[in-house]
């Protein structure tokens, strides 16, 4: 359901979560290397995370990423619509350009209660839900 670039930056949050919690920041590499992410392409969605607030960045040598607000304050939702905006949430499960409800696609009205069960189910998970479920789970490539 969601890109790429939203599950690395959900896996790079999980990691940079974790470390905020011990009051430590994160490099890139680090952040990278666990979680199985490409460095370019996952800098520049935390950078993108630094703009829109969710995420924290300090430079120098003991810099790199952390999470200053509290971590149930910042759902899944404020992430995925940070990453890949609220096309998830809204737009056609086919891919349609033109599908609503006058002209839909013939999975309209059954896709439309899946994305309602997906906003509310991102709505209603925190960051601090994901680090309390995730233990000692490691990712895949």
């Amino acid at each position: 359901m969601f890109s790429n670039g939203c599950e690395y930056g959900i896996r790079a949050l999980t990691i940079i979560g974790r470390a905020s919690k011990e009051d430590r920041k994160v490099g890139i590499k680090e952040i990278c290397r666990l979680a199985k992410t490409p460095e370019s392409f996952t800098a520049k969605i935390m950078q993108n995370l630094v703009r829109r607030g969710i995420l924290d960045s300090q430079k120098g040598p003991a810099g790199g990423f952390y999470i200053s607000k509290d971590l149930d304050s910042i759902t899944l939702y404020d992430i995925v619509e940070a990453i890949d905006g609220t096309g998830v949430f809204v737009s056609c499960g086919l891919g349609l350009a033109h599908c609503d409800a006058s002209r839909p696609c013939p999975l309209h009205d059954k896709f439309a209660s899946v994305r309602q069960e997906l906003k509310a189910m991102c709505k209603s998970n925190t960051l601090n839900d994901l680090l309390s479920g995730l233990h000692d789970q490691v990712y895949k490539r």
